[in-house]
């Protein structure tokens, strides 16, 4: 088991006062790094057979060291590596990056990796199987390979499981000021969710970005994304795969509908983690959490010359979800008086070229353009290629721009169509005069809706992460029914008939009408012949009993026919190995898994929470009403939501899944019905 540290246990390490190396090449561009970037810490080579390494004197071994390093790079063999980690653990050394692979990632490595965790007892091993960290702020770089970056005095920190992809990253030519790129490797002591506190305690951080393979401790992920936020620092996430664990095994439609996937994603997005796809969008993101933190909404004017670029960018912004407000009377009627009598005032908003090169003018129509309602503002604007030196109207376009922003305050972005026709020393002066450099249409809007994102409050803390047996009970459906029953979830008038008589005896109640008979005992009934529906007087109840049940020993479930449904809704509650309790909600009975209609939300969730996750499926706009016919009971469907929920979280310690697959939704005041449940649990 590997230790928990404190934020404040890796201050040494990732801001160390002096840097030990040990090893060879690996090593020895360690010191090349730090020179190059101006570290002016001490530096001390350690090697038994050399005596100075590119310029400084070598130790002969960790004993001869002046005092205990704030941050060793260990470029040595596995093998070697714990006796030195154990060495260094007990004379009181900062922290240790161990470079070396051959840990639990390989067939015979587990064991090396648990003496190594052993060795090093409260001292934060990055690693192993790991390249490092780089500090761009005060140029210490324990990374043995190339990269991209250059000093800063603030920015933003990543944070990555590939060490490959972390160099990539410092390549970018975005103008984006890194502060810290720190990678993970095993995570064998040092996990992502420490180094987000890490980060998130040095006041030069503007936001977090991290790429993410799988999460493997999710109470102290949400507790260190919690801290972040709180510290003032917004985080954008880049996912790759899934959660660390899959379902033990699917039973029902809900756990088909829960993948991995999409549990680490409704997981990051209720932390109010931004949450990104691609690598542009995700390094554009951080670019505008740097700048201006998270915007408050995901709405945009854009202002450009072309009416091209205008449809294309309204396309966009919807494939998206970024809002793009109509502008306001107030609005156009400021704007106009700016510009050409020919030219209409709109949201998208060209500008045409009447105008072009001509400061004062497009000042003018910049700022009042910016105080409109929209919350950023983005100029779209490509330039022409370096070798035509024809750029001096787009310079005062940018110029007009910033002027406009300067008198307004408002967030103010500038836009390319193709990320090379925003060249890197325009997006390195827009970024000094803290104006947000976007690139490409899809990616520039796609990082916007994720910094947005990224400012969501939450308060949200996983449950149900015991580790369950892998025994498993299975209720019947009227087993499941009498349960839920007892917790306030309305389900129908039903007998469990063991013999026609009793099947019989249950329509001559006053109440009956059509009725529906299954075997019970089957979790896909529907699929295997086990219903039969619309069951109305003795003989077709006879009928039905003898096709369900032609030799005599099955138990029948008999209930009355909900008739009345304006729509069939799925209800259920699955478990993530890693990341806990979720629920699935949309469109329900036979066709769930064809119409791919749901919301997963993660548990524990507000009325509000179901309310959006309602809101996002097709199945909402047939129970508003779809064309005329009556209005489902939507806040009857919420309350059993939520009492599921309260059931789910009385008993987590042993729930595995429930299905309640349809939720019959009733005319508005008629309330709800799950006709059909299945639950299971652990032993």
């Amino acid at each position: 088991m590997s230790p928990s540290f404190q934020s404040s246990s890796f201050r040494r390490l990732m801001r160390p006062r002096h840097v030990v190396v040990m090893g060879g090449s690996w090593a020895e561009a360690v010191i090349v790094s730090c020179r190059e970037m101006g570290y002016d810490g001490a530096i001390w080579p350690v090697h038994p057979n050399r005596d100075e390494i590119e310029g400084y004197p070598c130790f002969k071994s960790i004993e001869d060291l002046p005092e205990a390093p704030d941050a060793v790079f260990l470029g040595i063999n596995r093998h070697a590596s714990i006796d030195v980690v154990r060495q260094l653990s007990e004379m009181g050394a900062g922290g240790v990056v161990a470079f070396a692979s051959g840990f639990a990632e390989v067939d015979d490595g587990a064991e090396l990796q648990d003496q190594l965790i052993k060795a090093a007892g409260n001292m934060p091993v990055l690693g192993p199987n790991c390249y490092g960290m780089i500090n761009y702020l005060d140029g210490a770089l324990l990374w043995p390979d190339v990269h991209g970056g250059k000093r800063v005095d603030r920015g933003v920190a990543i944070i990555t499981q590939s060490s490959n992809l972390s160099i990539n990253l410092t390549m970018q030519t975005g103008a984006l000021p890194i502060a810290y790129m720190m990678t993970l490797g095993n995570q064998a002591m040092v996990g992502m969710a420490d180094l987000i506190r890490a980060a998130a305690e040095d006041e030069r951080v503007t936001a977090i970005g991290l790429h993410i393979e799988g999460i493997n401790n999710a109470a102290g992920f949400a507790e260190a994304v919690h801290f972040a936020k709180e510290s003032g620092k917004p985080i954008i996430a880049m996912k790759a795969g899934a959660s660390a664990g899959a379902q033990m095994m699917t039973f029902s439609h809900t756990a088909s509908l829960a993948g991995a996937h999409r549990v680490s994603t409704a997981f990051l997005e209720q932390l109010g983690v931004g949450v990104i796809e691609g690598i542009d969008s995700f390094i554009q993101a951080l670019g505008i959490l740097h700048l201006n933190g998270a915007p408050r909404e995901a709405s945009i004017l854009t202002l450009s010359c072309s009416g091209g670029e205008a449809s294309l960018i309204a396309d966009t912004a919807e494939r998206h979800g970024v809002a793009m407000p109509t502008l306001s009377d107030t609005a156009i009627a400021a704007i106009k008086p700016t510009v050409n009598p020919l030219v209409t005032v709109s949201n998208p908003f060209d500008y045409h070229t009447f105008d072009w090169g001509d400061r004062e003018r497009l000042t003018a129509t910049f700022t009042e353009a910016m105080k409109a309602d929209q919350c950023v503002s983005i100029l779209i604007i490509d330039f022409p290629s370096a070798h035509l030196g024809r750029a001096e109207a787009w310079q005062a376009a940018l110029d007009a721009w910033l002027a406009a922003r300067d008198a307004t305050g408002a967030i103010a972005a500038v836009l390319s169509s193709l990320p090379e026709c925003l060249p890197d020393h325009v997006c390195t002066w827009l970024l000094e005069n803290n104006l947000i450099p976007l690139r490409g249409f899809d990616t520039a809007l796609a990082a916007l809706k994720g910094a947005c994102d990224a400012g969501k409050a939450s308060t949200y803390h996983p449950r149900g992460l015991s580790t369950l047996g892998d025994d498993r009970i299975v209720l019947t459906e009227a087993e499941a029914k009498a349960e839920l029953a007892a917790a306030g979830i309305p389900s129908p008038r039903r007998m469990l008939a063991t013999s026609l008589e009793d099947a019989l005896s249950f329509s001559q109640n006053d109440q009956a009408g059509r009725l529906v008979m299954k075997v019970s005992g089957l979790a896909h009934k529907t699929e295997e012949g086990g219903v039969m529906l619309g069951i109305a007087g003795d003989d077709a109840i006879t009928s039905a009993w003898q096709a369900l049940n032609p030799t005599g020993d099955r138990a029948i479930l008999i209930e009355d026919m909900i008739d009345d449904a304006v729509a069939e809704v799925i209800v259920g509650i699955a478990r993530d190995p890693v990341l806990g309790l979720h629920m699935v909600i949309g469109s329900g009975g036979v066709m769930t898994e064809l119409m791919q209609d749901t919301a997963l939300i993660m548990i524990p969730a507000t009325r509000d929470d179901i309310d959006r996750g309602l809101a996002s499926t097709k199945v909402d706009t047939l129970m508003a009403g779809f064309r005329g016919k009556p209005q489902g009971d939507r806040t009857a469907l919420i309350d059993l939501v939520m009492a599921v929920q309260d059931y789910v979280l009385t008993h987590e310690d042993k729930i595995d899944e429930i299905d309640l697959n349809p939720v019959m939704v009733r005319p508005q005041g008629e309330g709800v019905v799950a006709v059909d449940a299945l639950i299971r649990y652990a032993k």
